[in-house]
C-alpha cells in the first residue's frame, strides 16, 4: 500500500453567519472530498499538543508523526533548511516576514501580497543597511572565542514575504508575536520581550559568543524599527505609495530556534522507504527534508489561490508511480482566511477539491498498487478572525476495499460521527501507517 497525504492549510473554519451558519466546508461545492468521506472513514485529529502555538511548524509535524516535546525547534530552521542555508552550531534562525504597518497597527502579515523578486531586492537591500559583523568592543570582550569571519546578523530571502534571519549566538528563550495573529493590533505592544534570568547566565556561561535573551529581544526589535525607518524609503515602497498600495515597510521576526534533531520517516516508519514532499512553502519544504523526503518544487505553485494546482496534482501522481509516501501542501485556503476573504476561501476549497484532489484519486484508480489517500487541514484559519485556532480538523482516509463508516460527507460537524473517533497528534501518521 502506497499513502498520500493531502493538506489544505488553515482550510477548516468555524460557522460563519453569511453562510447561514454553515463552516465554509459545509457550504463549499466539493464533490470529490464529499466522495471520499462517503466512500471511506473520517474523523476529528488534535494537531496541537497543549502549550503549543497554533501554528503550521507545529501542525504539520504532528501530522507526519514527530512528538513536538522532542524536535520542535521553531520555524526559522525549517525553512532555514528548505532555503538551504546550512546552519552552524551557534547559529538562532528566526522566521523574518516582510509586512504592512499603517497608523501604528499591524495590517497584514505579507506585506501586501510581496512577490519573491521584489522581496529578494528589499532583503539585499536590509543586508547592505541592517546586517553587520560583531562589534569591536564584543570582539575584545570574547577575544580569542571570537572567529575571524563572525558575523552577528544576516537576513536570507526566502519565499515572497517569508524569510529568516540569523543571530549567531542568539537565544531562543525569548516571546514573539506571530503577526498573522495580530491583525489590525498595534505593534509596539507585541515588541519581543525576553524569558528567564538564570537561563540567561547559563546559557552565556556555555557559549561565550552567545546573547542573553534580553540581548536577544534588543537586537531584533532595534532591528524591527531600524528597518520602519529605511523600507519606506527604498524605491519599491515608494512607488507602492505613490500609487495609494499597500507597502512592505517593516520586517517581524518570529519563531525562532536551533537546528532540530529529527529522525526521518524512513526511520520512524518502515512503511517509508522513499517519500517526497510537494509544498510552495519555505517551512514545509524544510520538515519535508529532515523528514528525508525528496522536495519537489513545482513551477507556478505560488502558495496563493493563484498556485498550479494541476502542476501539483501531476508531480504527486508522478511521484506516486516511483515513491512509497507523498505530502501534498497547498497554503492557498490559510492565505485566503488570514486576509479575511470569504469569497477567495471558498474557491481555494472548491480548487482543491476539482484540480488536486480528483485528478489524484482518478489515477490511483488505475495504479497496479493500491493507495491510500488521506485529507485534512492543519488547524484552522477562521475568515472572520484571521488567525490560527487550534481546534480538532476533520480528516478523512479512503482506499481500494476500505470499509465506510456513515458520514456522507467531509466537514467539521458531520466527521465528529466518524469512526475514527478523535485522534491525538502523531495517531494520525500511526493509523495511516498501519493501513
Amino acid at each position: 500500500m502506497k499513502h498520500i497525504i493531502i493538506l489544505g492549510d488553515g482550510m477548516a473554519d468555524l460557522p460563519v453567519e453569511r453562510l447561514g451558519g454553515k463552516t465554509l466546508l459545509q457550504y463549499a461545492h466539493k464533490p470529490m472530498m464529499d466522495h471520499l468521506a462517503r466512500e471511506g472513514r473520517t474523523g476529528r485529529l488534535v494537531t496541537v499538543p497543549e502549550g503549543f502555538p497554533p501554528g503550521s511548524e507545529v501542525a504539520n509535524t504532528a501530522i507526519l508523526g514527530y512528538d513536538l516535546e522532542k524536535v520542535y525547534e521553531g520555524r526559522g530552521p525549517l525553512e532555514a533548511a528548505s532555503i538551504g542555508y546550512e546552519m552552524l552550531p551557534d547559529d538562532f534562525a528566526i522566521r523574518c516576514n516582510i509586512i504592512t504597518l499603517e497608523d501604528g497597527k499591524i495590517i497584514t502579515h505579507n506585506g501586501g501580497n510581496l512577490q519573491t523578486s521584489d522581496a529578494r531586492v528589499l532583503i539585499d537591500y536590509l543586508n547592505e543597511t541592517l546586517a553587520k559583523p560583531i562589534n569591536e568592543r564584543e570582539r575584545q570582550r570574547l577575544g580569542k572565542d571570537c572567529p575571524e569571519d563572525f558575523e552577528r546578523v544576516k537576513f536570507i530571502c526566502g519565499i515572497q514575504y517569508r524569510h529568516l534571519l540569523v543571530i549567531r549566538g542568539g537565544s531562543k528563550l525569548i516571546i514573539c508575536s506571530p503577526p498573522h495573529d495580530h491583525p489590525g493590533e498595534e505593534w509596539r505592544s507585541l515588541l519581543v520581550e525576553p524569558v528567564g534570568c538564570q537561563l540567561c547566565c547559563d546559557s552565556v556561561a556555555a557559549h561565550p559568543t552567545a546573547l542573553t535573551p534580553a540581548a536577544t529581544a534588543d537586537l531584533i526589535n532595534e532591528l524591527i524599527l531600524k528597518s520602519q525607518e529605511l523600507l519606506p524609503q527604498h524605491p519599491y515602497n515608494l512607488a507602492k505609495a505613490t500609487k495609494g498600495e499597500r507597502q512592505a515597510n517593516s520586517i517581524w521576526p518570529w519563531s525562532g530556534g536551533y537546528r532540530p534533531s529529527m529522525e526521518t520517516l524512513q526511520q520512524l516508519y518502515p512503511q517509508v522507504k522513499t517519500g517526497s514532499v510537494i509544498s510552495a512553502v519555505d517551512l514545509i519544504q524544510g520538515i519535508g527534508k529532515y523528514a528525508g523526503l525528496d522536495i519537489v518544487k513545482v513551477p507556478g505553485a505560488t502558495g496563493l489561490a493563484d498556485t498550479n494546482y494541476e502542476g501539483k496534482a501531476a508531480a504527486a501522481i508522478k511521484a506516486l508511480q516511483e515513491q512509497d509516501f507523498v505530502f501534498v501542501h497547498v497554503e492557498a485556503s490559510d492565505e485566503a482566511g488570514h486576509d479575511g476573504d470569504l469569497d477567495l476561501k471558498l474557491k481555494t476549497i472548491e480548487y482543491l477539491d476539482q484540480r488536486l484532489i480528483r485528478p489524484i484519486y482518478e489515477a490511483t484508480l488505475t495504479m497496479d498498487e493500491p493507495v491510500c489517500i488521506a485529507v485534512l487541514p492543519d488547524h484552522l484559519t477562521p475568515v472572520e478572525q484571521r488567525i490560527h485556532v487550534g481546534q480538532p480538523v476533520p480528516f478523512l482516509i479512503w482506499h481500494r476495499g476500505i470499509e465506510s463508516d456513515d458520514v456522507q460527507q467531509y466537514d467539521e460537524v458531520s466527521c465528529v460521527s466518524g469512526s475514527y473517533g478523535l485522534l491525538r497528534l502523531q495517531q494520525f501518521m500511526q493509523t495511516l501507517m498501519s493501513i
